[in-house]
């Protein structure tokens, strides 16, 4: 007795996902509405500020050292293994490539390239965006501080803002941002919320970075996530294009460009006599028929044999036996031409 396999969780998972080959119609685009635009200005403002509290050596600075000088690493020197592989989470080659392979696989599904170009457009402004404002303050980071109590501005470094925070809160928060339903945005904003928060104070505790360096990158990441719909527009014209060009490649590829045809140049028609009806369409034939070459002897092959039940009876007329004058045709008497003899 055969009894069928039960199905197990991974299997319907999979025959969960066979039946969405194509892109879901719920699927929704986050516009620029004013809401979106008051954090933006919300957030720009906070960002403003924190450079102007770092670059006056305010209060932000005095915390900053009196963390430093804490050294978290040697008062919790228990966790510095797991801190050093958290961190990693924060680092812009490992995060890009596992967040474009997942991307990647909703593009195959969907049938759009959307979630790419938006992955791709993030990166991009938070390389131009952070790595400009990093290489433009200089500020030294706190294993290579020179003097107690400055804000080590414009001395060569690039830690300001902290770049492992700023690609966390992007890297991972774009999951959030391309979810299909409010409940999966949700869910994927506090867990990268979580994540980011994580990543920037594990550098804080290895040292790596200033506590101000997290606060910024912290914002910085965040204001490309809020400024992300304003480049939507963009992103849908990239697909149509990219859309198109593949369509007019394949088409380029499938179809084959027509032989070059030599045009040749028929001689002069010659005055001819007025011919008749049968040297006409003689005339005719010849005209349409190409020029032959010369002939070649042609050696005929035998044809194929029939059997004497497939040929067509033919009824002989007359004699098969050729004529012989001393022969008598029957019927006649052998004595009317039988010459006489004497005797």
């Amino acid at each position: 007795m055969r009894t069928e396999r039960n199905p197990t969780r991974l299997d319907r998972v999979f025959a969960r996902l066979d039946r969405e080959p194509e892109r879901p119609a719920h699927l929704s685009v986050p516009r620029a509405s004013r809401h979106r635009t008051v954090l933006v200005v919300a957030a720009l403002a906070f960002y403003l500020a924190i450079v102007w509290l770092v670059v006056t050596t305010s209060w932000l600075v005095r915390l900053d050292w009196q963390v430093m000088f804490f050294r978290p690493y040697q008062q919790w020197a228990s966790i510095h293994w797991f801190v050093d592989y958290y961190v990693v989470l924060g680092q812009r080659g490992p995060t890009a490539v596992m967040v474009a392979a997942w991307l990647g696989w909703r593009s195959w599904r969907q049938h759009t390239l959307r979630p790419l170009l938006t992955l791709g457009t993030s990166l991009l402004l938070l390389n131009i965006t952070v790595g400009a404002a990093k290489y433009g303050m200089g500020r030294l980071g706190p294993h290579y501080a020179t003097v107690i109590g400055s804000n080590e501005m414009g001395m060569g470094g690039d830690i300001f803002p902290s770049g492992h925070t700023a690609n966390a809160v992007v890297t991972w928060g774009i999951l959030a941002y391309l979810a299909s339903t409010p409940r999966a945005r949700r869910w994927l904003s506090a867990i990268s919320a979580v994540t980011s928060l994580g990543v920037g104070m594990a550098t804080v505790y290895l040292g790596t970075h200033w506590l101000s360096d997290v606060l910024l990158g912290w914002v910085a990441g965040l204001l490309i996530l809020l400024a992300l719909p304003w480049f939507e527009p963009l992103i849908a014209r990239t697909e149509v294009y990219a859309f198109d060009l593949r369509d007019r490649w394949r088409a380029r590829g499938g179809v084959r460009a027509p032989a070059p045809v030599t045009p040749v140049t028929a001689p002069a028609p010659a005055r001819l006599k007025p011919l008749t009806a049968p040297q006409n369409e003689t005339a005719a034939r010849e005209a349409v028929a190409p020029p032959r070459g010369p002939r070649t002897p042609i050696h005929l092959s035998p044809g194929p044999h029939t059997s004497r039940s497939e040929r067509t009876p033919v009824t002989p007329v007359g004699s098969r036996r050729p004529p012989h004058s001393d022969r008598l045709v029957r019927g006649t008497p052998s004595s009317a031409t039988r010459p006489l003899t004497g005797g």
